[in-house]
């Protein structure tokens, strides 16, 4: 069995050039912080390529909970 060819194309894969934010959210011990209760119950929403995008998602799920003083959603840039 031969190995497989390592990949020969010029062309590298690199991010640094392609922003990607992350939507997140869950319950925090206090509302003026960021200290998460439980991090294996975090609400992953998904990661954009744009802050707009990601804006919208958050906007989104922090409407959904904005009677619930302990959850909160975050926007975090990934790169």
């Amino acid at each position: 069995m031969m190995a497989p060819e390592a990949n020969t194309d010029e062309t590298e894969f690199d991010q640094e050039d392609q922003p990607l934010y992350m939507v997140m959210g869950g319950q925090v011990r206090d509302p003026r912080g960021a200290e998460f209760v439980d991090l294996a119950a975090i609400d992953i929403r998904g990661v954009y390529p744009s802050y707009d995008t990601a804006f919208n998602v958050w906007r989104g799920a922090a409407q959904a909970t904005v009677d619930r003083a302990f959850i909160k959603y975050m926007i975090i840039r990934l790169r």
